[in-house]
């Protein structure tokens, strides 16, 4: 059956030569794949019919169509590969079992597509999972991970071994239960909450269009890679993905080549309940080149010839559709809800094995089946090697340009880079962190040539674009300024993608600090995957004024501070702003948030850049000893107020230190020594004063103390009249410090 490619096209795959003969004998029989009859599926509205399938056909002559191409007579080639797909199928169906956890489906649909791409088409070296210029791969609709696994396995990685697939989904395993770049060598992003992968896939395949426009020579392409998505249905329902796909074809991303897994079947049934939109239809309109592979069970040349033609694609990203069967193979439970999320079952198990010809013990890989996958570890040993020869020639001609490339690519940045960070003095003049961020920024981008990002269309506002550079447009790729439209959870997830395809590449996205709420998915998974992205959330809090609460972030200082591995910064003026960038810069494998303000703030005496990195440390102090009357702590805008009550007090005769608390997660990381003597635990009369929630400053200012803050929606009205009647005030905290020193 002819997949949906041009004559010229159909031609050149017939004059494709054969892969080299393996002499594996022809198993045909005893490897034959399941007759259609066999396998039970649910009955298909006619509306459903039409929006699956060309009106001369129906789903039904298409899988009849494919069960013909199971039962013709197949080479020693083709016997190996149908070999080759089961074990991938059964690797996943043992692993399964054997928890007795996990999503036996998609592993079994997906097989074909799976084993053409990690065994013909990709360049990667198994032996080096970070070798720059592999392809990556992104399994998008990660609960399918055991696909992954398993090719990982027979690829040759040894971060999958037969003792790792036997401990899938288990305490301290590598194979856990959605994939995990942190845990699993090989695996480029960790996925599994819907969407999220494919938008990655969008930031990997910008990062690699991005630095082959910087670095690429006419006579020399030194980065050079494609990179390779699977989503399935419901990673297209989901939202993020819409908006990251609209991005990727507004880009040109020719090199992203996603695989949609058109199986029908989602965890609540059939797909005709809630999703019934013509994603070709939608993805044309989004820019993308669009392929349908109408047999993706057996149709192994239709795939083949879709990849070919989208490699052939230069300015487009390519989706393939590739109708499945979810766990195909599976006489009873194949098409249907029952084998998305659970284990077969042992009879179940028994009966797939049967039908399939597969009378292997669970885990075994067959002798010429891993004879075959063995060849990867000297073809990618090789490929690894051809590169760092052109490399070295590459470095011959262009020594800046290969220089900076290495640095990217080592995430190795100049000596001295952080003294470019602008610093201040009490008689700088007042500015908000916003503009004082857009100061750091600008001035890292000369040293740091891995720092690139945007905003989500507030960059006026956010003040977040670099001066000397152009916008990364699908014409100018090699420009730093990234718009990302309104589009706040792609674009998270997109500079995921981005921080993972390279350690020196520093992406940075910013919009309102209340707009968090549309991206906090995006930014969970930055600080799991341990992706240092750097968050610029400007109009941090009420001082933002007359937009009003739907505008005034007040729970959200709190949630980050909830969220582990993740910085949440709230520098107060110019040294702290700075201090937060050299602080995200430097960690890069957890993200930072950077909270800044709308209004101008005065700068500090007593700030400090390197104070910053102690989360918490002291500004000003009139005591002697480590005994003051009256510890206050402010963050951001309100470490003003804290001073301010501080003269204040001091002119009663009290003695007051001010500390300014801008990383609580920081401050945790300091030696018990350190904390102590800022905070020492005999001065209980604390009072801390944020624009924000109050939950969780009890931890720091203790029972004894008092938290000034907002524990209620904001109002619109000037930043002034609201810091008055929520009580935001210097007043306010000189009156609760009289009150518990008294």
């Amino acid at each position: 059956m002819a997949a949906t490619s041009s004559p010229a096209l159909s031609q050149a795959l017939l004059s494709r030569p054969s892969l080299p003969s393996t002499g594996a004998p022809n198993n045909q029989s005893s490897l034959s794949l399941p007759s259609f009859s066999r396998i039970k599926l649910s009955p298909l509205s006619a509306a459903h019919r039409r929006r699956r399938l060309p009106s001369s056909a129906s789903r039904s002559a298409i899988r009849a169509s494919s069960a013909a191409v199971e039962t013709v007579g197949a080479t020693a080639e083709t016997s190996l590969v149908e070999k080759s797909i089961n074990t991938i199928r059964f690797l996943a169906i043992d692993a399964v079992e054997k928890a007795n956890s996990g999503h036996p489906g998609l592993p079994m649909g997906c097989a074909p597509m799976g084993h053409i791409l990690y065994d013909e088409v990709m360049r990667y070296n198994p032996k080096n999972p970070y070798w720059f210029n592999r392809d990556r791969f992104v399994l998008s609709a990660g609960h399918g991970c055991m696909l992954q696994y398993a090719l990982l396995h027979l690829a040759g990685y040894d971060s999958v071994k037969d003792e790792d697939l036997k401990s899938f989904r288990q305490w301290g395993s590598r194979t856990p239960g959605h994939p995990e770049n942190f845990e699993t060598p090989g695996i480029e992003v960790t996925t599994g909450p819907l969407g999220q992968g494919v938008a990655n896939a969008v930031g990997l395949a910008l990062a690699e269009k991005h630095l082959a426009a910087r670095f690429n020579k006419p006579d020399s392409e030194i980065v050079d890679h494609y990179t390779y998505v699977i989503l399935g249905d419901g990673c297209q329902m989901e939202g993020i993905a819409n908006e990251a796909c609209s991005l990727a074809g507004h880009w040109g991303l020719g090199k992203l080549i996603a695989f949609y897994d058109d199986n029908h079947i989602s965890i609540d049934g059939d797909t005709e309940i809630a999703f019934t939109e013509s994603v070709d239809t939608r993805f044309e309109g989004l820019g993308w080149h669009v392929i349908w592979v109408k047999n993706g069970n057996t149709g192994y040349d239709e795939i083949r010839a879709a990849i070919k033609e989208a490699k052939a694609v230069k300015d487009k990203p390519t989706l393939i559709k590739v109708t499945t069967t979810i766990g195909f193979g599976s006489p009873n439970k194949a098409n249907s809800y029952s084998v998305h999320g659970s284990a077969l079952g042992a009879k179940e198990v028994d009966a797939t094995r049967k039908n399939l010809g597969w009378p292997y013990e669970p885990f075994h890989v067959p002798e010429d089946v891993k004879s075959h996958w063995s060849r990867h570890i000297p073809t990618g040993a090789a490929f690894e090697a051809e590169w760092n020869a052109k490399f070295a020639e590459y470095e011959k001609k262009y020594k800046e340009e290969a220089a900076e490339l290495k640095s990217i690519v080592k995430g190795e940045f100049p000596a001295g880079w952080e003294k470019a960070l602008p610093t201040y003095t009490p008689e700088s003049p007042a500015d908000a962190t916003r503009n004082l961020s857009q100061q750091c920024l600008n001035a890292l981008a000369k040293v740091l040539p891995g720092l690139l990002g945007g905003s989500a269309d507030l960059a006026s506002s956010n003040m977040t674009l670099l001066k000397m550079f152009g916008d990364f447009q699908k014409n100018t790729p090699e420009e730093r300024n990234v718009r990302f439209g309104v589009r706040e959870h792609g674009m998270g997830a997109i500079c995921n993608g981005i921080a993972l395809h390279s350690p020196g590449l520093i992406p940075y996205c910013a919009t309102f600090f209340v707009f968090t709420d549309y991206m906090r998915a995006a930014m969970r998974i930055s600080a799991l995957c341990e992706a240092g992205v750097i968050y610029v959330m400007t109009h941090d809090s009420i001082g933002l004024g007359e937009d009003g609460p739907t505008h005034q972030p007040v729970e959200h200082l709190a949630s980050f501070r909830a969220m582990p591995n993740i910085l949440m910064l709230r520098p107060a003026d110019g040294n702290e702003t700075a201090g937060a960038y050299k602080v995200a810069v430097l960690n890069r494998k957890r993200p930072s948030v950077l909270a800044l303000s709308r209004q101008k703030l005065p700068q500090l005496p007593g700030t400090s850049i390197d104070g910053v990195a102690k989360g918490g440390y002291i500004i000003s102090d009139n005591s002697t000893g480590n005994k003051p009357d009256l510890i206050l702590l402010g963050t951001g805008s309100e470490l003003e107020i804290a001073a301010k009550a501080a003269d204040e007090l001091r002119k009663g005769g009290k003695t007051v230190r001010v500390v300014s608390f801008v990383s609580w997660e920081l401050f945790d990381e300091q030696s018990a020594e350190y904390k102590e003597s800022v905070l020492p635990a005999s001065v209980t009369a604390r009072v801390s004063i944020e624009a924000g929630s109050t939950f969780g400053w009890e931890k720091i200012v203790g029972s004894k103390g008092k938290a000034i803050g907002i524990d209620r929606f904001g109002a619109s009205a000037p930043a002034g009249k609201i810091y008055k009647e929520f009580g935001i005030t210097a007043e306010a905290v000189v009156a609760a410090a009289k009150e518990l020193s008294s």
